[in-house]
């Protein structure tokens, strides 16, 4: 069999919580308002888990949906990895465990730990695997339970962040120029205090001072990571973007990690996108970390937004620092 020239996404999948967290559910845990929410983040809400629900447990849900979406059984699967910085435990991976709920018992399983753009990174990983002949079929989610981090008495974070599932199924082809066409990564890891969770780690294992410090929950400083994210983002995407072979102009649609509306906006414009190129999701769901760009694009097949052929940009950055943007030849998934 000759080797396969692309890597194309075949199905696609997505899972919200029912519950529903409110701006001004928010007023009456914080100081804060919708009105201030609004204007600075662009949310209105955001999904919350409900006790029972691990991080596992959406992924299953996203994973299910996809498979259906490309007509495969869990059975079909090489390999499964999840990006999330919220695993039901340290370890077995969260991968592992929905390998068991999948019942995918051919596949290898594993986690990626990249946030925000822990998805692009899986993406860039996929496409390896598939054209060098390594896996035939791949299983990809990105799932945050973040509500379980979140600091609900810091009205700096606690006003951002939700929790969903996305996922995709990967397969090779034969033909050139579908499909996954380019993905750019990058990193820097001296800056990584600026968005963490100190705690629950080697270096902070739990204890009562760490559980009393709040060290378990997401720890940022918003300012310093908005001016690096603008920056990084519209410098991975154009990357991105090149390496395609492809120009700004040849672009259809933004597929923009849904941290912020103001970074949004400011990569949109960096990068020359009027807002009906623009996928906002944002509004309804919040940051949801590494689910954020699969559940967007979810959103946008659904709606008809995303139509067979159209050239997709996807562009993320998230705690690491980590950074990414992959372009994509949409196949009709």
């Amino acid at each position: 069999m000759p080797a396969p020239r692309s890597a194309v996404i075949r199905g696609i999948g997505a899972y919200c919580p029912s519950r529903v967290l409110t701006n001004s559910d928010l007023e009456k845990m914080v100081d804060t308002s919708d009105e201030w929410i609004r204007t600075r983040t662009g949310i209105r809400e955001r999904r919350i888990a409900d006790p029972d629900e691990a991080s596992s447990d959406l992924a299953l849900r996203a994973a299910k949906q996809a498979l259906d979406t490309a007509g495969w059984s869990p059975t079909d699967l090489d390999i499964i990895m999840v990006a999330t910085v919220t695993p039901d435990y340290i370890f077995p991976s969260c991968a592992c465990t929905l390998q068991g709920k999948l019942g995918a018992t051919r596949a290898a399983a594993f986690d990626m730990s990249a946030a925000c753009t822990g998805f692009i990174y899986g993406m860039k990983l996929a496409k390896a695997l598939i054209l060098s002949m390594q896996a035939k079929r791949i299983l990809l989610v990105g799932v945050e339970t973040l509500s379980r981090i979140t600091n609900y008495e810091d009205r700096a974070t606690c006003i951002l962040f939700g929790d969903a599932a996305g996922a995709v199924v990967i397969e090779g082809s034969q033909n050139e120029g579908e499909g996954i066409l380019s993905v750019a990564i990058g990193s820097d890891g001296d800056k990584g205090e600026l968005l963490y969770m100190p705690g629950g780690g080697s270096k902070h294992p739990a204890s009562h001072e760490t559980v009393d410090g709040k060290l378990h929950t997401l720890h940022m400083a918003g300012n310093e990571v908005f001016k690096i994210a603008v920056r990084g983002m519209d410098a991975i995407a154009r990357k991105a973007i090149e390496e395609a072979g492809c120009t700004l102009k040849d672009i259809d649609l933004l597929i923009p990690h849904q941290a912020n509306i103001r970074i949004i906006d400011a990569t949109a414009k960096r990068l020359e996108m009027p807002p009906e190129k623009v996928i906002i999701t944002i509004e309804r769901f919040g940051n949801t970390s590494a689910s954020s760009i699969p559940l967007s694009m979810a959103e946008a097949v659904r709606e008809g937004r995303i139509q067979p052929g159209n050239l997709l940009a996807m562009v993320a950055f998230g705690g690491g620092l980590t950074w990414g943007a992959a372009v994509v030849r949409w196949g009709g998934a």
